[in-house]
């Protein structure tokens, strides 16, 4: 026995939307032997946009009964029937969110007509229902209401029932293993099936072709089922629309991190949140001025000529140049954290030994600048990270010069290579960004065994 049903929300989102109206048709797989259909009293507005696409505004709804009104028909209906709708998981959700909301626990086992469809009528450019049904040219009246919309899926229901090959099919939807009422409604189940149980990234694509999510993770295929069985409104509209996962192998967690981050900022996917701000860069660097005094400034990194340092805040800047002005009892003028002054009076720094006032040799000052200098280039590091490849036969690399990640690449296990040149041709070249810097800075705090100093080249 099966119920085929269809619900209009307030469209909150998954977990904030309230039911206005639901309809189920009980149906033995040849006649409809029951109906329940009703209005529903959300208890709350609705939204104008909601009303302009189902025709149900608050004062439709203003004397209907409220959910918990309702509840013994929808459970005496549906009890021991399949629950169908189309799109089966938005509809099955909100239902089982507005029971737990006061305290009742709904289960039932479901039926999607969108991937029942793909399955047995496969070929239509569109599954949705208004093109489907206009396809196949099965009546469709009173368009997103619940009652119009639960009959045609009813008629298209029965249409599958009577499908060469529909027994085999529903019973494999019907097993508890197949994941096929997990699954997002537009994603071909062989597409989650290729999807591989190792490290790397993962890639959700709409029906246009177009990222949108990357993912990393150290089990790409478990990883991509969490997000369909996660309940929030986010995780279930982008599930919604994922038609297709691509997905790349990384060999190791640490290269799914990098691979993530370049992956994210050139795509800049609708749902990914983390890693998108564009964060400047500013560049610590030196110069001399027309009196031969050395000076320290910074600046976005593009306008900072031959920079030795970066940091990622204009705040972080000036911080730093404070302690170096400590540290070395630099004057707070000629490190420019303060303009326009004859004479340095910052209010923190109080070490300068008088060069902004002439009591200190130029000569003098220009050593202590110019040994922060040497030691900031002496603790740079040039080093690579070995880790493992996608395959056995072959070793990840990646490469950090001057504490600037360039990038990562993959190379077989039988290849000797004598110098430095040599592993360059064999990387993919990345962007340097705030991200992957801390990715860097975290996993070598970690593995310090696994970083290798380029002057002590071996490969």
């Amino acid at each position: 026995m099966y119920t085929i049903i269809d619900i209009e929300t307030t469209g909150n989102g998954v977990k904030e939307s309230k039911i206005t109206e639901i309809s189920i048709f009980k149906f033995d797989g040849e006649t409809v032997v029951d109906e329940f259909t009703s209005l529903v009293n959300p208890e709350c507005d609705i939204p104008y946009f909601i009303t302009g696409l189902t025709g149900i505004d608050t004062d439709m709804v203003r004397n209907a009964p409220k959910f918990y009104e309702i509840t013994e028909n929808i459970l005496s209906i549906t009890t021991d029937t399949i629950f169908v709708a189309h799109n089966v998981n938005f509809d099955y959700n909100i239902i089982q969110n507005e029971f737990k909301r006061i305290g009742i626990d709904f289960s039932r086992k479901k039926l999607c007509t969108v991937r029942l469809s793909r399955k047995l009528l496969p070929g239509y450019n569109s599954y949705s229902l208004g093109k489907l049904c206009s396809a196949l040219k099965i009546p469709l009246t009173d368009r997103h209401r619940a009652r119009g919309d639960a009959h045609a899926t009813t008629i298209l229901f029965e249409k599958l029932l009577n499908t060469k090959d529909a027994d085999v099919v529903f019973k494999s939807f019907l097993n508890a293993r197949s994941q096929e009422a997990t699954l997002p409604p537009g994603l071909p189940k062989e597409a989650f099936e290729k999807l591989p149980k190792k490290p790397g990234v993962y890639y959700f694509k709409n029906a246009q072709g177009k990222i949108i999510y990357v993912g990393k993770a150290i089990d790409i295929k478990k990883r991509v089922l969490s997000h369909f069985y996660d309940k929030s409104s986010k995780e279930i509209s982008m599930c919604q629309e994922t038609t297709a996962i691509d997905f790349e192998l990384s060999g190791s967690e640490v290269l799914a991190l990098l691979m993530e981050s370049d992956a994210i900022k050139q795509h800049y996917p609708q749902y990914n949140r983390a890693q998108k701000r564009k964060v400047q860069a500013y560049g610590i660097f030196s110069y001399e001025d027309r009196n031969g005094i050395l000076h320290l400034a910074s600046n976005t990194l593009a306008l900072a000529p031959n920079s030795f340092y970066t940091l990622y805040s204009k705040t972080n800047s000036r911080i730093f140049l404070q302690e170096v002005c400590k540290t070395y009892k630099l004057c707070p003028k000629f490190c420019h954290l303060q303009e326009n002054v004859s004479q340095c009076s910052h209010y923190d720094i109080l070490s300068c030994d008088g060069i902004c006032r002439g009591t200190e040799d130029i000569e003098k000052y220009n050593t202590k600048v110019l040994s922060f200098i040497t030691r900031i280039k002496e603790k740079s590091n040039h080093f690579f990270i070995k880790e493992k490849g996608r395959t056995p036969d072959e070793t990840a690399v990646i490469l950090v010069q001057d504490t600037v990640y360039k990038g990562y690449g993959f190379i077989a296990n039988d290849i000797t290579i004598p110098q430095l040149n040599d592993l360059l041709t064999f990387i993919t070249f990345q962007k340097n960004t705030f991200e992957t810097e801390q990715i860097i800075a975290t996993y070598a705090s970690k593995h310090p065994n696994k970083i290798i100093e380029i002057s002590n080249w071996s490969y």
